[in-house]
């Protein structure tokens, strides 16, 4: 069965059951939030009432819990500790967000491993390691590493990256993969040859590790490093490779997350969403999106 959603908001008067109408407005069967603003550390209790109403809805649409997903903050930094207090803050805030989780009942929190700032990869990576050892200790979440595009310092846009982050984790049964793949493209993987590439990556991390995929175009060629989502179809990844991946029998199991870009002030998920249970590339979809008010 196809499990296809997006990013969806998470608002403090709202917060779960918001974010789970916002998904089914979309047509979508599972989705992806913060439960805070990516960009601060500004945070609200979570509200059990909600949450239950919220768990009730999600199962009365026959929705699997286990595949929604929670997005880190992009602030938290575990690759670079010239800054002890910073560093050690990047890991108090990561311990809060998978508390947050736990009190949703959330299984999986996608993070960016994090960029060395010039302290170089294997101190940037055996941070990353000291620090996930910390929040995983005692976690009832498991942490997928998302696989990053390479742009600056960043960790994590090679495999063996991973491979080395992942080997270091104590407790192996909290730590997974989540693939991007804009990121994968621009990171230099091939991805219009995805079954090879499921191949290379499995004989290096393994593909039980795979939690999750962020399903996203690319703005930029192969091998840019550069990170800029593109609308489905509309990138050079291109519509039937992206399809050939959400459809690939390999991950049939996996939630595929939408992360493209509005089109002026709209969300494109639903028509994409529909693209995509359909296999059919809508050439107007942004056109028609921009003229919207």
């Amino acid at each position: 069965m196809l499990i296809i959603g997006s990013h969806v908001g998470f608002k403090k008067d709202s917060q779960l059951l918001g974010s789970l109408e916002e998904a089914l407005s979309y047509g979508a069967n599972t989705f992806m939030f913060y439960t805070g603003a990516p960009q601060n550390t500004m945070r609200y209790p979570i509200d059990t009432e909600l949450t239950k109403k919220a768990q009730a809805l999600i199962k009365e649409n026959n929705i699997d819990y286990s595949k929604v997903i929670v997005h880190a903050p992009y602030i938290v930094n575990l690759a670079n500790n010239n800054d002890p207090e910073k560093y050690q803050f990047s890991i108090n805030f990561l311990k809060e967000e998978v508390k947050r989780c736990e009190a949703l009942g959330i299984k999986y929190l996608v993070l960016h491993p994090g960029s060395h700032v010039g302290l170089g990869i294997d101190v940037g990576i055996k941070n990353i390691i000291n620090a996930l050892n910390q929040v995983l200790e005692n976690s009832e979440v498991t942490i997928l590493l998302e696989t990053m595009a390479g742009k600056g310092s960043e960790i994590g846009s090679n495999f063996k990256e991973i491979k080395k982050i992942i080997t270091g984790i104590k407790n192996k049964q909290r730590i997974g993969v989540c693939l991007d793949t804009c990121h994968l493209n621009d990171a230099g993987y091939n991805v219009a040859d995805f079954d090879q590439l499921l191949t290379y990556f499995d004989e290096i991390i393994g593909l039980n590790y795979v939690k999750c995929i962020h399903i996203n175009d690319s703005k930029n060629p192969q091998d840019s490093h550069k990170d800029r989502h593109e609308n489905i179809g509309y990138g050079t990844i291109g519509f039937d490779n992206l399809i050939k991946i959400i459809y690939n029998p390999k991950l049939e199991s996996i939630p595929k997350i939408l992360e493209t870009p509005y089109i002026g002030t709209n969300p494109p998920y639903k028509d994409e969403i529909n693209m995509i249970k359909n296999k059919k590339f809508d050439q107007n979809m942004k056109e028609r999106l921009q003229k919207q008010v």
